[in-house]
């Protein structure tokens, strides 16, 4: 059974073991056939080549560039789409005046922010690259284009992880000392923590800036020299492997596995304090003196009125964390490999697995507004007030008054 590739890539990163000439102009399925014969005979003598090292088995492979090949494209414009109208409706809603005033929704509306210019820019790339990988142009800007592409999406997708990372260091503060909530979480330090979740990614990038760049293949077509452009690593990176698994570990460690165990460790905690919470509200309920009071009962669920909506309010930011930790740690996983393995595991596995995280990351910032729906109440509140179409509700109206009609002199006048 021959292992299926993403061949736009595979032509460029084969370019060491055939001529240009060959990889250009041969089919999809001629390189898998050669490919296979190469491999039989063993002809690629490196023996850490990508090509057999395992990536996951066979059938991952395939189905993962079955899934980039046939769907893809589909399905990353579709969840951007409905990922950038939701992020809107969640920046219209939290930044109401009634919702504006917790620092919360503030990080909230800035992670809502970089998910909509992410997926705003991810739309194009995703047409280009879909109708590029069948028309094989390599044209410069293209390659300008996919180059623009890896670091835009780098730092933004970097800013959500600080801001992730602060949203759940906010919530511990706000809840492990309530005491000096008002100083340590005020709308100064909240202002400032979003100002530097955006600023500090672009530095955090910079190693990535460098080990990208455009490369150029220069073929003969019909006594013509044609050139082909496309981003590949720079020769630097590719003489000097340790400069790349550098750049892994910095982005596996500090960008990903780090702020991955630190939103571990606060959501176990968040979770133990939600767990915390019941048993006490239990315990209350179990030395009520008078539990057939109605009054007192009364009493009781108002006192508790505050407790039980930030319980409310810890479960979705618990809902949140662990989704973006099940899109983040695979990914934090995959790039300590590479630092660990190299070049030649990024080469290939990386890329094969590319379009799979693509679309993960993309899901995880788009439906950040269903968990708002369905676990916050004043979020719900704001929304109906917001967007709840005003005829209806007229028309709603209406159906329980008295119909009314308009005389003349302009007064109303009521019908039977």
């Amino acid at each position: 059974m021959l292992v299926r590739y993403n061949f736009t890539s595979l032509r460029i990163n084969l370019l060491k073991f055939f001529p240009a000439s060959l990889i250009f102009n041969l089919s999809d399925e001629d390189l898998e056939f050669i490919i296979a014969q190469r491999k039989n005979r063993s002809l690629m003598t490196d023996q850490t080549d990508i090509l057999e090292l395992d990536c996951g088995g066979t059938t991952l492979i395939n189905l993962s560039t079955i899934y980039a090949e046939n769907y893809h494209v589909y399905c990353s414009i579709f969840v951007c789409v409905f990922g950038s109208v939701a992020n809107v409706l969640n920046i219209v809603v939290l930044t109401r005046k009634e919702m504006a005033g917790a620092p919360i929704n503030r990080i909230l509306s800035a992670l809502a922010v970089a998910d909509v210019l992410l997926m705003i820019e991810y739309i194009p790339f995703a047409y280009y690259y879909d109708d590029e990988r069948g028309k094989q142009n390599f044209c410069y800007y293209g390659a300008v284009f996919t180059l623009f592409h890896i670091n835009y999406s780098q730092v933004l997708h970097t800013i959500s992880v600080c801001l992730t990372l602060s949203l759940a260091i906010w919530r511990f503060l706000a809840i492990g000392y309530p005491k000096r909530n008002h100083q340590l979480c005020s709308n100064a330090r909240c202002t400032l923590t979003i100002w530097i979740c955006y600023i500090l990614p672009l530095f955090l990038c910079i190693p990535a800036y460098y080990i990208f760049d455009i490369s150029t293949i220069v073929l003969k077509e019909n006594d013509q020299n044609v050139t082909l452009y496309h981003t590949d690593l720079k020769e630097d990176v590719k003489k000097n492997k340790t400069l790349l698994k550098i750049n892994f570990w910095l982005f596996a460690v500090l960008i990903k596995l780090l702020p991955c165990f630190i939103l571990t460790i606060i959501s176990l905690w968040l979770i133990k304090t939600l767990f915390d919470a019941k048993k006490r509200r239990q315990v209350l309920r179990g030395y009520d003196c008078f539990p057939l009071t109605v009054d007192g009962k009364e009493m009781k669920r108002k006192g508790n009125k505050a407790e039980r909506r930030s319980d409310r309010t810890t479960k979705m930011l618990v809902a949140v964390l662990l989704l973006f930790l099940i899109t983040e740690f695979p990914q934090g996983i995959f790039a300590l490999l590479i630092g660990i393995k190299g070049h030649d595991l990024f080469l290939q596995c990386y890329q094969q697995y590319g379009e799979i995280m693509d679309i993960m990351a993309l899901t995880n910032g788009s439906i950040n507004f269903i968990l708002y729906c369905c676990m916050n109440r004043m979020f719900r509140m704001t929304f109906n007030q917001l967007f709840r179409p005003k005829i209806l509700n007229r028309l709603a109206g209406n159906t329980s008054d008295v119909p009314t009609t308009v005389v003349p002199n302009g007064t109303n006048t009521t019908t039977l």
